[in-house]
């Protein structure tokens, strides 16, 4: 099991409905991305149901996209073009939707098996600054990026800054994620969850069972954007 990591800050966000939670999120995103005076604005990107509904809406943002820099947080071993590839679903429903250049772009090159592929993008991540925004999407499990309960998380700063994940609960097995240290060394980190399949993880997470969520602590906290269905009664 991975080492302990700092206390975790939360800040939740209650929205009516999902509709409601997107919007919010791209709002915030949008927010960030104006407020960066210099340099890059480095982004990690997320995969699942919050990527299927926010990158649509992200691509019609009106801003300088010369200055964005987009990584991800994780990625399944499958072919580049596979369609269950984060990577293939954020160009289709975003990427490629507005001007940027290749340099813009780190792709994990999964395709090459977990254990290569986190090298080369370790190799990549690790002497980066803080990144300036971290998107997640929560699972049911309570797991971000690739991070699964009773998995390695990354939690030490000794760790790589990105993870092999051979045996992954959910298909595919094979796996390269961020490590937990990594993901928390941001300027911001936004956690989405909606739908009443997320309650149960959301309420373990607000008890302050140990879940992956828990383990990303960026110094300036975790802002998750949740709708009701998402809380007990």
């Amino acid at each position: 099991m991975a080492a302990e990591s700092a206390p975790q800050i939360c800040r939740w966000h209650v929205h009516d409905t999902a509709a409601d939670v997107y919007a919010a999120l791209v709002a915030a995103i949008d927010r960030l991305g104006h407020e960066r005076a210099d340099g890059p604005f480095n982004l990690v990107l997320t995969g699942g149901s919050t990527a299927r509904a926010v990158y649509p809406r992200l691509r019609h943002l009106d801003t300088d996209w010369s200055a964005w820099r987009f990584y991800w947080g994780d990625e399944r071993c499958l072919p580049p073009d596979h369609p269950e590839r984060n990577s293939r679903l954020a160009r289709d429903l975003w990427l490629d939707h507005i001007p940027l250049a290749p340099a813009q772009v780190f792709v994990i090159p999964a395709e090459l098996g977990p254990k290569m592929a986190a090298q080369r993008y370790d190799a990549i991540v690790r002497t980066l600054p803080a990144f300036d925004l971290v998107v997640l999407g929560l699972g049911e499990d309570g797991h971000v990026a690739s991070l699964f309960p009773g998995h390695d998380w990354g939690t030490a700063a000794a760790a790589a800054s990105v993870l092999a994940v051979e045996d992954a609960p959910k298909p595919p097995p094979q796996r390269v994620s961020l490590a937990a240290w990594r993901l928390s060394r941001a300027r911001h980190v936004f956690v989405a969850a909606t739908g009443a399949a997320k309650r149960e993880a959301v309420a373990a997470w607000r008890r302050g069972e140990r879940l992956p969520a828990m383990a990303v602590t960026p110094p300036g906290g975790v802002d998750v954007f949740v709708d009701r269905l998402c809380l007990h009664d």
